[in-house]
């Protein structure tokens, strides 16, 4: 048997969002069509796919990715060497919003009634797979834990983007794809930021999306 991940060919997707962004395209290079009133900001499917034909649904790990040179420009700004972030907070990071991540999308799918989940592909299933990733994450203020009073303050605990594949686990076929840019609200004055504040943030983020995922999934498979 084999991991529905790894038989699954790759699809890359890349969202880049800059200050001032560009109308989204229409139609993507491989043919899915973007659809209006959409809870999620960009909501692209392919036409005349019949979603409500599958009975298994896989759902692979999130994987998360950092904004470009977020690592160097948050060094830059710490004169206390004791307070510089290393690779292993970037990757600790990582695995745990990946983590949370996945579990908020997978807590949705399983609520009532149930979405079949499964974890391998037998004999060429039809299983409709999702693969979430959240990419440009930008932390603003990381928490290092390192010893004595440190307090960091910012106007915005920060951002992150969700880019969500959905697609046949045959063939490989892109079905959909969502991109959705989440930014923290902007209280407007310094408040202070540290990792409690950061994760609360970021699992308000991902309860958002996986609630509207589900709505969307119910509705697109008749349910």
């Amino acid at each position: 048997m084999t991991k529905i991940w790894k038989c699954a060919l790759g699809i890359v997707a890349v969202a880049l969002f800059t200050g001032c962004t560009s109308p989204a395209p229409q139609e993507t290079h491989d043919g899915l069509v973007l659809q209006p009133d959409s809870k999620f900001q960009e909501v692209y499917l392919l036409p005349d796919a019949d979603l409500s034909s599958y009975t298994a649904f896989g759902l692979a790990d999130c994987s998360v990715a950092f904004r470009k040179n977020w690592l160097r420009d948050q060094n830059n700004s710490r004169m206390d060497l004791t307070r510089r972030v290393t690779q292993e907070d970037v990757d600790k990071i990582k695995d745990s919003l990946g983590e949370e991540c996945t579990r908020f999308f997978r807590e949705s799918l399983e609520e009532a009634p149930p979405y079949n989940l499964v974890d391998e592909i037998d004999n060429g299933e039809e299983v409709f797979i999702l693969r979430p990733a959240i990419i440009n994450l930008d932390i603003k203020a990381h928490d290092t834990m390192s010893p004595g009073i440190n307090r960091t303050y910012t106007t915005s605990t920060g951002e992150m983007t969700l880019s969500l594949e959905l697609f046949d686990g045959t063939t490989g076929q892109a079905l959909a794809r969502i991109v959705d840019r989440r930014r923290a609200p902007d209280m407007g004055r310094l408040q202070w930021t540290n990792g409690v504040t950061n994760k609360a943030e970021a699992n308000r983020t991902l309860k958002r999306w996986a609630d509207n995922l589900r709505e969307g999934l119910d509705r697109a498979t008749g349910r």
